[in-house]
């Protein structure tokens, strides 16, 4: 196997371009291949999954303590002859400034081989005394031989210079060149205020990433790459936890406006029996039949804000049902969606579901960045009192929430810093913060377990 993190001094560096190129040359070469992304992004693991055909994989060291996360990688690239994961800013971003949750992090937990993509717009012989900064400082040292970094690639210069700087870089930092990736016009990966575009909204992204494939295996000397990334086989066995006892339909929203889910929540829910019935809060005119719950997951509801608001029976179809009792998880765009209006992109307010009062409304900056463990204060449908669930929260959009948020809240990992955090309406719990289910797997059991007595309410009321 070889396994390998593709990491950066800092965002905006080209990782995910880079990670993508890479994906599909080794899909090339007939390698059985895996993707991860540290972090709690969303939208790189979808270019990771159009590139491969399968689900890319989060690697989190907030969301997860060591053991689960090392279980959680090893049962997801068991299976494969070559594993890239992306990193997450720079190499040693991530809580504050004691580099938990970072790349760097995440490598050390699971020893994972790093290789850093050096942004080389603009700079020469300075770029190896960037590099050497990296290979000197790093929070903690890695445990047994590994070491921190085991290669360089740099990106957006051209491969002339690059082989001018291989001498100084491996000679005077011991280090190997790994190849230079020359600046690529018509490779256009477009940004947007939640980070890149979809990958459906770019056109021609398979032409694009097939072409850098090329590119890279006529810039980069895979030959090295693979040698010091080789890596020997896993020792996880492969089992998996036991589902649940009976099956269960739970509708997911997935169009344009939906689409943030961590991979490893639904998968989760599917263990404890959701059979996943995907619908589009933009096209289809009501809840899936058969539905015994829903997740509304984040995205954009606010650039498509004028079309959700004109199905009007889809917003009747959802509020009718949370009114009756159906489970309902609906997390940042999804909540904003729950509310009686919200602001468009365009600025313009539209009506929403109207299962609470109150507008979503941008604000002029980020209004909640990062990561958040959110409290229970009292019982509720899916946390107990006294129980934590990881998250994360980021938006410009926000509600002014009133005087029931405060069974839950918010709080900063660094700093202590908190806010109110959910609403909940009879089973529908909502609010900003994306969960991660994994870190309390009680969340999801109950939630599946609300979702099965509803079917059989429902079911014994047609049978009456």
């Amino acid at each position: 196997m070889n396994r390998m993190m593709i990491a950066a001094p800092k965002s905006g560096s080209g990782k995910t371009a880079l990670v993508c190129g890479l994906l599909r040359l080794f899909q090339q070469e007939g390698l059985k291949t895996a993707a991860f992304k540290c972090g709690p992004d969303y939208i790189d693991p979808m270019f990771h999954s159009r590139v491969l055909g399968t689900d890319s994989c989060n690697l989190d060291s907030f969301f997860l303590e060591p053991e689960k996360l090392q279980t959680l990688f090893w049962r997801k690239a068991a299976q494969a002859e070559a594993v890239v994961a992306e990193g997450v800013m720079g190499y040693f971003d991530g809580i504050g400034i004691s580099g938990r949750a970072s790349s760097w992090d995440v490598a050390r937990i699971l020893k994972l081989p790093v290789i850093l993509a050096v942004d080389g717009r603009g700079a020469g012989l300075s770029l190896v005394a960037e590099i050497k900064g990296f290979l000197e400082y790093r929070p903690a040292d890695f445990s047994g031989e590994l070491k921190p970094i085991a290669g360089v690639i740099l990106n957006r210069i051209s491969p002339a210079m690059g082989q001018m700087l291989k001498e100084p870089i491996e000679k005077e930092l011991g280090i190997p060149f790994l190849g230079a990736v020359p600046p690529l016009p018509w490779l256009d990966l477009k940004s947007r205020h939640l980070g890149l575009l979809l990958p459906e909204e770019i056109p021609g992204l398979e032409e694009q990433t097939g072409r850098l494939a090329m590119v890279l295996k006529e810039n980069l000397d895979l030959e090295r790459l693979f040698a010091v990334t080789e890596a020997g086989e896993s020792a996880f066995d492969g089992g998996l936890p036991e589902g649940g006892r009976e099956d269960f339909c739970l509708a997911v929203a997935r169009d344009e406006a939906f689409s943030f889910y961590y991979r490893e929540n639904l998968e989760l829910l599917e263990e404890q029996g959701a059979r996943i019935l995907p619908f589009s809060p933009l096209r289809d005119s009501e809840i899936p039949q058969g539905a015994q719950g829903v997740l509304l997951g984040g995205g954009y509801p606010e650039v498509y804000a004028r079309e959700l608001s004109a199905n009007e029976s889809m917003r009747e179809s959802i509020r009718r049902k949370a009114l009756c009792g159906m489970p309902m998880a609906a997390e940042c765009g999804g909540y904003l969606y729950l509310l009686k209006e919200l602001e468009g992109t365009d600025g313009r307010f539209y009506p929403m579901v109207g299962l609470w009062e109150g507008a979503g409304v941008r604000e002029k900056g980020l209004r909640h960045f990062g990561y958040v463990t959110v409290r229970a204060g009292q019982d509720s449908p899916y946390l107990k009192a006294g129980e934590e669930i990881r998250g994360h929260e980021f938006h410009y959009w926000q509600c002014r929430l009133d005087e029931e948020l405060g069974v839950m809240e918010a709080v900063k990992p660094s700093g202590g810093r908190s806010w109110p955090a959910m609403r909940i309406r009879n089973q529908v719990m909502a609010g900003f913060p994306h969960l991660y289910y994994p870190s309390l797997p009680e969340f999801a059991w109950r939630f599946g377990e609300a979702c099965r007595r509803y079917g059989r309410l429902e079911h014994e009321k047609k049978e009456e």
